[in-house]
C-alpha cells in the first residue's frame, strides 16, 4: 500500500514538473546538430513527429510544456564560453534552460506542432528586431550639444506617438505596420490591438515594445520609412490611414497617397487592385510638432 502512495505521489509530481524543448525548426539547423554524435535523429520531418508525439504525452498526463528555438550556432558559442561538451544531451539540456529564461517561448497548447512553429519563430524575429533597434539606439549616446540621450528621447517620443494613433484610431481592432529603411537593412515591425468589449485596446506587450523601439530608431537617425494603421470593425468597412518617415518626423499621407502606396507593388512598381471593403483615409491630426529635434551636430 506504501508502495503505490509513493508511485501514485511520484505520478502527481510529475505532472507539475514544467519542460521545454528546445526546437531545431528548420531543415538548415537540424542539420548543423547532426554534426555531434549523441543527436541521434537522421531526417527532420521524423525529427518533428518524434517531438509532437513527446508534447501530446506530456499533455495527455496533465504537464506542462513550452517550446524554444535551438540555434545550433548560439549552442557552439554557449559550450565554448562555459567549457562544456556539446556532445552531451545534459549540455543542451542546460542551453535550453537558458534559453528559455531570457528568450521567447510558447507553450503547447494541445494543437499541431506545424501551427505552433511560426507563432514561435515569429517571436524569436519579434525579439532579435527589439534586441537590434535597441542596440542601436543605445550606440547614438549623448547629444553634443544638450547632452540629451538620443535613443532614450527618440523612444519616449515614439511611445506617445504610438499612444495618441491608438486612441485617435476609429473604433475596432488596430494593425499597424512600421518600416524603416536604412543600412544596414530595412527593419519592418508589426503591432496587433485588438478592441474588447469595453472599447479598450489590448496590446501584446513584447510587440509594443518591439514596435516602439522600431519606430523611435527611424525618427532617431531621420531614416525614411512610413507607418500604416489598419482598423476593421464589425459591420463597417476597413480603414487604413498612413505616415511618412521623414527627417525624423511622421507626416501624415493624405487619402489619395494611402490608396497610391495601398495599390502599387513595393517591389516592382505595378498597380494593383483597390482590396473591397476598405476606404482608405488621411489620418487624423496626433498633434505632433511640425520639427522633429535634431541632435546631428
Amino acid at each position: 500500500m506504501a508502495h503505490t502512495d509513493h508511485r501514485t505521489m511520484r505520478s502527481v509530481l510529475r505532472r507539475e514538473i514544467a519542460g521545454t524543448i528546445g526546437l531545431l525548426a528548420d531543415e538548415h539547423d537540424f542539420r548543423a546538430m547532426r554534426r555531434y554524435r549523441s543527436f541521434t535523429f537522421d531526417d527532420h520531418p521524423t525529427y518533428l513527429r518524434q517531438v509532437e508525439d513527446v508534447l501530446e504525452s506530456r499533455a495527455a498526463y496533465g504537464g506542462h510544456t513550452t517550446l524554444a528555438l535551438f540555434d545550433p550556432e548560439d549552442y557552439a558559442a554557449y559550450c565554448a564560453e562555459t567549457g562544456l561538451d556539446p556532445d552531451l544531451p545534459a549540455t543542451r539540456t542546460r542551453f535550453t534552460a537558458e534559453v528559455a529564461a531570457t528568450g521567447p517561448t510558447v507553450p503547447y497548447d494541445g494543437g499541431p506542432l506545424a501551427a505552433l512553429v511560426p507563432t514561435l519563430v515569429d517571436a524569436a524575429v519579434r525579439r532579435a528586431t527589439w534586441e537590434y533597434a535597441t542596440t542601436l539606439l543605445t550606440r547614438l549616446g549623448p547629444c553634443p550639444t544638450c547632452g540629451e540621450d538620443i535613443g532614450r528621447a527618440a523612444f519616449t517620443r515614439a511611445s506617445d506617438l504610438v499612444v495618441r494613433i491608438l486612441d485617435t484610431a476609429p473604433p475596432g481592432d488596430r494593425h499597424l505596420v512600421c518600416t524603416v529603411s536604412g543600412a544596414p537593412e530595412t527593419l519592418v515591425s508589426v503591432l496587433h490591438g485588438d478592441e474588447d468589449a469595453h472599447g479598450a485596446t489590448r496590446l501584446d506587450e513584447a510587440e509594443a515594445l518591439e514596435f516602439t523601439s522600431v519606430l523611435a530608431l527611424g525618427l532617431a537617425t531621420r531614416s525614411p520609412g512610413g507607418l500604416v494603421l489598419r482598423t476593421s470593425a464589425p459591420g463597417t468597412a476597413d480603414r487604413v490611414h498612413g505616415w511618412r518617415l521623414r527627417a525624423g518626423n511622421l507626416e501624415p499621407l493624405t487619402a489619395a497617397e494611402v490608396f497610391d502606396a495601398y495599390c502599387t507593388d513595393a517591389e516592382s512598381g505595378d498597380l494593383i487592385a483597390p482590396e473591397p471593403g476598405v476606404d482608405y483615409c488621411a489620418p487624423p491630426d496626433l498633434g505632433e510638432e511640425s520639427t522633429a529635434p535634431d541632435h546631428r551636430h
